[in-house]
Order: C-alpha cells, then sequence, then structure tokens
C-alpha cells in the first residue's frame, strides 16, 4: 500500500488537491482536480485521536484510559479535531457576555490575567 496522501500543502499549509487517479488492478488513470475528503485535512495526531474516540464510542472516560492523559485533554482534542473539520464552536451569547465582562475587569487591573484565566475555564 502506499503512503497516505498529505491534506495540506508542506510548504505553505493551504488545501490541495488530487490531480490523478489510477488504479492497480485495471491500470485505468483519471486526470482532473478532486478534493480531499474532509477527514484527510486532519493531522495524523488528530486522526489517532478520532480512531481511538471512534473506538470508545466517545466515552472520554475510555478514551482517558487509552491515551494516559486527563479530561480536559481529551476535550481540547476533541475540540481541535472538530475545529479541523471545520465544526467551529461559537459561545452561547451568555457565555460570551461572561468572557467579556471578565476581558473588561482584567483591562480595568481588577484582576490579573492568571484570575483571569481560571475564571475562563470554569
Amino acid at each position: 500500500m502506499g503512503k497516505e496522501v498529505l491534506g495540506k500543502c508542506p510548504i505553505c499549509g493551504g488545501d490541495v488537491y488530487i490531480t490523478k487517479i489510477s488504479c492497480h488492478t485495471c491500470k485505468t488513470t483519471i486526470e482532473g482536480q478532486f478534493d480531499l475528503c474532509r477527514f484527510c485535512k486532519l493531522t495524523p495526531e488528530q486522526k489517532q485521536f478520532i480512531d481511538v474516540f471512534i473506538k470508545c464510542r466517545g466515552n472520554i472516560k475510555e478514551v482517558e484510559k487509552e491515551l494516559g492523559v486527563s479530561y480536559p485533554t481529551v476535550r481540547n482534542k476533541l475540540e481541535d479535531a472538530a475545529n479541523a473539520l471545520g465544526y467551529r464552536q461559537t459561545p452561547e451569547p451568555d457565555e460570551a457576555k461572561r468572557r467579556k465582562e471578565v476581558l473588561d475587569r482584567v483591562y480595568s487591573g481588577e484582576i490579573s490575567v492568571d484570575e483571569a484565566l481560571e475564571l475562563l475555564k470554569g
């Protein structure tokens, strides 16, 4: 079996496309411009995480155990893979308002950056 296709350009990081498809059996070759599937654009680490996540049927406790990482790490890896697939999470209006209030408190000097980070984690 050949190597896996690159989902991003190794030079500039841009999206790539396939220009040639060949059949190993009948030797047919088709040339054109073919887009990659969404999962091809994931990094090898993201693909490995998704593989484990599916293997564990989405059970985060099992994913933690399988990967030997904490719950926040699993959540971060899941968020990273979801973002790479184009699923951008937009904060709820109340959450966005809460975040702005925390940042305003930092700007006014009421709390430190470290305190803000703790508040935003929760």
